[in-house]
């Protein structure tokens, strides 16, 4: 029998599984579509009418976002390899759906140590308005995750790689620590993507992703999701729904980018991966750089623990200079394939600056314990799709003189 031939009871009998890239084309719309004969759920392009109502995979009449946002995410979750998904309109409504679902008011969650930027500053704005304490930690050892832990903590919260500077954190080890003390372990893998990191294998309860990074890869939409086992999306989805519906829900153009950026998903984090690698060891090499932190570079503190989670370093580099904060402006003016920009993760590359992403004037958390102070000579380069000889030779001409 061939591929085309195999029924799906086919394929189950015969072992036929697909692969990463065949599922994040081929995956679940595909499944929700075949409920409706004549009438399948457009997997990219507009449809004809947003207001149209079909059969659901659930098996009631809907319309047709509620449908797609369906698909989409029952398809992240099994490239996730969790039992269920929930996406929504932004990360921020999806972070604040998580914690809402898992804290009460005089709880506590645990986040890393990390630099203090505008992502910081958000999650602590959530929080505080939750009346949940964020308390940083830092997770190299996890002697420092067991005194942080008290009656009222409910949450680990992990980021890795980490923002900006690509901090690691052993998935296995912190979420084997926190189930010992009864704790749900949540993993932001935004910059990893699910083609290169998937922490429900490592351990974790959750997994969240910022849909306007990697996921979708064009920068023209927003969306955030959720994906773990089936009674803690379950909470969460009741969280999202009892909110304002319209506020919550990922609208159906937005869908439709993120599912077109899917089918490229695989290609694109390979291309990032060695086109970043090579970038990292070039700059790494550069006699005006101080320090570049890459997860895969061997100079990196926990390259082996990012090896052993991670099958690629995704795109993200941080990095220093000799030259200080002058030189970073200097350098930064000189590059002409990397657009100065905050965002990230899309397919041409991109520039910022730890000015640009806090400073002291701006983020109030500078003098906390939540986060340590990132300085404002650090470059954060999102590499894209170029060609990395361009890149790399862009980047040297720019850091001539400095």
């Amino acid at each position: 029998m061939t591929k085309d031939l195999l029924n799906d009871d086919d394929r189950e009998e015969a072992g036929f599984d697909l692969g990463f890239a065949t599922r994040a084309i081929r995956g679940e719309l595909e499944r929700a579509s075949a409920t409706t004969p004549g009438r399948p759920v457009p997997l990219c392009g507009r449809p004809i009418n947003q207001n149209d109502r079909i059969r659901s995979s659930f098996g009631q009449e809907d319309d047709i976002s509620v449908v797609t946002n369906e698909g989409l995410a029952a398809n992240l979750a099994g490239l996730e390899g969790a039992e269920a998904g929930l996406v929504l309109g932004s990360g921020p409504s999806a972070l604040t759906a998580l914690f809402r679902a898992t804290t009460s008011p005089g709880d506590r969650i645990l986040v890393p140590t990390s630099a203090c930027t505008a992502t910081t500053a958000l999650m602590q704005a959530i929080l505080s308005g939750l009346g949940v304490e964020m308390v940083a930690v830092d997770f190299a050892g996890n002697a420092n995750l067991r005194e942080a832990v008290n009656s009222r903590t409910r949450l680990v919260y992990l980021e890795t790689p980490s923002n900006p500077l690509n901090g690691i954190v052993d998935i296995s080890a912190a979420s084997a620590e926190a189930h010992k003390r009864g704790l749900i372990v949540a993993v932001d893998s935004t910059f990893a993507s699910p083609v290169l990191q998937r922490p429900i294998e490592h351990g974790a309860d959750v997994v969240f992703h910022s849909f306007a990074k990697y996921i979708n890869g064009h920068g023209d939409t927003m969306g955030g999701g959720l994906f773990g086992d089936r009674d803690l999306i379950s909470r969460v989805r009741a969280v999202a729904t009892a909110a304002d519906n319209r506020q919550t829900r990922l609208n159906l153009d937005a869908a439709h980018l993120i599912l077109r950026g899917l089918k490229t998903l695989a290609l694109r984090m390979e291309k990032h991966s060695t086109t970043a690698h090579a970038v990292a060891l070039t700059l790494e090499s550069h006699p005006a750089v101080k320090w570049v932190r890459y997860p895969f570079l061997s100079s990196h503190p926990d390259a082996d623990t990012a090896k052993r989670q991670m099958s690629g370093g995704s795109g993200m580099i941080a990095l220093g200079l000799k030259a200080g904060e002058i030189g970073t402006r200097h350098v930064v003016e000189r590059l002409r394939l990397f657009s100065a920009s905050l965002s990230c993760g899309e397919v041409g590359s991109l520039v910022c600056t730890s000015a640009d992403l806090s400073t002291a004037r701006r983020i109030s958390l500078q003098a906390s314990e939540l986060c340590e102070t990132l300085g404002e000579d650090v470059i954060r380069l999102s590499v894209g799709l170029e060609d990395a000889e361009d890149l790399i030779e862009d980047l040297w001409h720019a850091l001539s003189g400095v």
